[in-house]
């Protein structure tokens, strides 16, 4: 079996690995890097491949994967969940960036009737290849990819948490042997603080601000932080109104009719029971005036209404603003982290309002990550990527010299022999 890496390996983006056997190719995801002008994979002739094997929705993951449908007739393989969840985020995607993307919406809807849909731990078979898929715990139908060809095997772990959350269970640990690991690197240098206490400075913070006679806005993540973070006040019992707003609550539909991928559907529930949606700007308008929290996308503040909370929001001392997001450099919720500032009446503004950061990562920690991969069997050479160079490099590093693994940090371009 031989992979190439597509992708922007050294970087969190544009995820994408080609799988050869003999006659047969699929990829193991084809993301794309959603800045303002996308960021794309390497091009591989769709007609070569036999299928599209998809970890999850997220863009960085499964953005690009609509090129390939231009023609051709090939198939895209992932559980029935993060077909749906993809979907959404790219026909967003189209939307806002449609004038830089090689695709349209009759491309993303070629690629959904072309879509097999898997359960977990449901061995199926893609020529050559014989894949199986192993929760990943990073967000609602996430997997681990195991792929078997000839007398070869390799995991591909996506985006993976080994931790459990009030949305999640942790990842799936009994991975069996292997003969290559392909394993992101985004925390590989750093532990999260225990989930228990980054929720009870979370809620203890929404209840400061509210109770000061504020608005606590929450930017956050349309898939699974958006439902994390207001399943964590509503579990603490915090006694004040919540509203959720944005993309969260077509997620929020999705996840109601696959409550199996979830680790607690009730919690789900009754959060949903809790909330305020909010669908119209007569709400908008009211709840920046009502002392309360307020859950919205986008989760860098690039887009979605938390822009429209937060020029309303961020000029008053009394008001909070809470980050639960990795925040990609350049983006305004970096800038916000960093400086201080955000845009306000179209020009750099220092903030008045608090602003925290609380650490609800979906993705593992070092040790965490180190103990999953520990637990691989056999005597796997290893590939990092997906985590900036620094994080793949070290990865690699410790790989190598706490498990005596063969261990490299891989480059776009790069082919390797499993």
């Amino acid at each position: 079996m031989e992979v190439k890496v597509l992708g922007a390996a050294r970087q969190v983006g544009r995820s994408a690995f080609l799988l050869t056997h003999k006659d047969s190719k699929i990829l193991l995801d084809y993301g794309a890097m959603t800045t303002k002008v996308p960021g794309f994979p390497m091009h591989v002739p769709p007609k070569d491949i036999k299928a599209i094997v998809l970890s999850h929705a997220h863009l960085d993951h499964s953005g690009a994967a609509p090129l390939n449908f231009l023609s051709g007739s090939m198939k895209l393989h992932s559980t029935p969940i993060t077909s749906e969840l993809a979907n959404l985020l790219i026909q967003d995607f189209i939307k806002i960036s449609g004038q830089y993307l090689p695709f349209e919406f009759l491309d993303l809807m070629a690629m959904n009737s072309n879509t097999v849909h898997h359960g977990y731990m449901e061995p199926f078979q893609v020529g050559d290849f014989t894949i199986q898929f192993y929760d990943a715990g990073h967000i609602p139908g996430s997997a681990i990819i195991a792929v078997e060809a000839g007398n070869k095997r390799l995991i591909y772990t996506g985006d993976i948490n080994g931790d459990e959350t009030n949305l999640m269970p942790g990842s799936w640990k009994n991975l069996g042997e292997a003969d290559m690991v392909i394993t992101e690197s985004t925390y590989a240098q750093a532990d999260h603080p225990g989930r228990h206490k980054a929720e009870q400075e979370l809620v203890e913070f929404a209840r400061t601000v509210v109770e000061r006679g504020g608005v606590f806005l929450i930017p956050a993540f349309s898939v699974g932080r958006a439902q994390e973070v207001a399943m964590t006040l509503v579990k603490n019992g915090f006694n004040h109104p919540i509203a959720m707003d944005g993309m969260a609550l077509k997620v929020n539909g999705i996840l109601l009719r696959y409550q199996e991928f979830l680790r607690d559907p009730a919690a789900l529930r009754k959060m949903l029971e809790t909330i305020e949606e909010v669908t119209s700007w007569t709400q908008r308008r009211r709840l920046v005036k009502r002392p309360g929290v307020i859950v919205s996308p986008a989760g860098m503040l690039v887009g979605g209404s938390s822009i429209f909370y937060n020029e309303h929001l961020s000029m008053d001392e009394k008001n909070g603003i809470g980050i639960v997001s990795f925040q990609v450099p350049g983006t305004p919720g970096r800038t916000l982290i960093d400086k201080g500032l955000t845009i306000y009446r179209g020009k750099p503004t220092k903030v008045k309002a608090e602003v925290r950061r609380f650490d609800f990562s979906s993705h593992s920690g070092r040790s965490t990550l180190l103990s999953d991969l520990k637990g691989v069997q056999g005597n796997p050479k290893f590939l990092t990527v997906h985590g900036e160079e620094e994080s793949c490099l070290a990865l690699a590093k410790e790989l190598h010299d706490g498990f005596g693994a063969e261990a490299t940090a891989a480059m776009p371009g790069q082919e390797f022999t499993v």
